[in-house]
């Protein structure tokens, strides 16, 4: 799954290669295999880049789950996509305490906004797009909160004016839980 921009965009992320703050040219997201374990991530996904055809900095997430049956939801102008990887489903205050070996699966989420965000909202969309991911989760009885590798993106064109708020009970912020919701609920089994 490849996402390109043809205005520039800001974006917020915990993509394990480019994420954090940054303005993106390109988002990437690597289907790998379950028994996946380079740890080379920035240098894997040049490789993929490159054979991409794709210049200037970007990001990139992994997961084992299917790209090919990406997850879509929508609300208002909001688009969220999502790969839905629930194969070793875990809690993030795991009961049974301790730490248990990373393992891919990974449920990616991907929110585009049509408006532009302050920073703290950004933070907030962040919060609010895994709360519906979790509460998605939880409606359909998963036993964990989403899996160790899951990653978040929140993208927004540079140019747009700002919203100061990114909660749910905001009026973009809402429309990031319901998109990402439906997205997550659309690709877990029934």
């Amino acid at each position: 799954m490849v996402w390109q921009w043809d205005s520039p965009v800001a974006a917020l992320s915990s993509a394990p290669v480019g994420g954090g703050v940054s303005q993106p040219a390109w988002l990437i997201n690597i289907g790998v295999h379950k028994e996946y374990s380079r740890m080379d991530l920035a240098e894997h996904a040049a490789e993929i880049a490159a054979e991409h055809r794709l210049v200037g900095d970007g990001m990139a997430l992994f997961t084992a789950a299917n790209i090919e049956s990406f997850q879509r939801g929508s609300c208002d102008g909001v688009v969220a996509h999502v790969t839905v990887g629930i194969s070793k489903p875990t809690w993030a205050a795991d009961p049974a305490g301790g730490y248990t070996l990373w393992s891919p699966g990974t449920i990616n989420t991907v929110v585009q906004l049509p408006v532009g965000l302050e920073m703290s909202a950004a933070v907030n969309a962040v919060m609010t797009a895994t709360e519906a991911k979790t509460q998605a989760l939880l409606e359909a009885s998963v036993p964990g909160t989403g899996t160790a590798s899951d990653a978040v993106v929140i993208v927004w064109p540079v140019e747009a004016p700002t919203e100061p708020f990114g909660g749910p009970r905001s009026p973009w912020g809402a429309r990031i839980a319901q998109a990402a919701h439906a997205a997550v609920q659309s690709g877990l089994p029934s």
